[in-house]
């Protein structure tokens, strides 16, 4: 899409200039004048940029596959402050390619993921484990969510885990 664009604004510039009389003087038009021909141009290119998007997306979609999870949430209960707190998310691939989860992020530094490294076969499972490491200044309720990126359509899916963060007993 964002290539279209550009290339519509280019031929517009372009055009643009092309329709200028060659004079001296420093005033802008005031108007474009779009021929047949500029017109007829525009639409040709527009069709060859529509196909190459086309073409790329059925690309993208040939190696693309599906995924499911055992669970999508995860909640530790009460926990104390300054503990490690882990759990596993089952994946498993649906889909007729190979998964690669490429990212799993965290929206908070007190939670770690880790993802599986090879890619899942179809009909086969792995865990994506998720460390909460709750820290004294994170007391009371807790919800962070785990980003896991992948070449499923949608390429986004988000886990939440929450927790109830009691202060450290000594």
């Amino acid at each position: 899409m964002k290539y279209r664009f550009i290339f519509i604004l280019s031929v517009v510039v372009c055009a643009s200039c092309n329709n200028q009389e060659k004079s001296t003087k420093t005033e802008e038009p005031q108007s474009i004048v779009a021929t047949d021909e500029s017109v007829r141009e525009l639409r040709e290119s527009l069709s060859d940029v529509e196909k190459e998007e086309q073409r790329q997306r059925a690309e993208e979609l040939a190696n693309m596959t599906t995924m499911s999870f055992d669970k999508t949430s995860h909640d530790y209960g009460k926990v104390p402050a300054d503990s490690d707190n882990k759990t596993t998310f089952r994946v498993t691939n649906t889909g007729k390619k190979p998964l690669i989860i490429e990212k799993v992020s965290a929206s908070c530094g007190c939670t770690t993921p880790s993802k599986p490294e090879k890619p899942i076969l179809p009909g086969k499972s792995d865990e994506i484990t998720v460390v909460f490491h709750p820290k004294e200044t994170q007391l009371g309720q807790q919800n962070k969510t785990v980003t896991v990126i992948a070449n499923t359509d949608p390429k986004m899916e988000v886990l939440s885990i929450s927790a109830m963060v009691e202060k450290k007993k000594n």
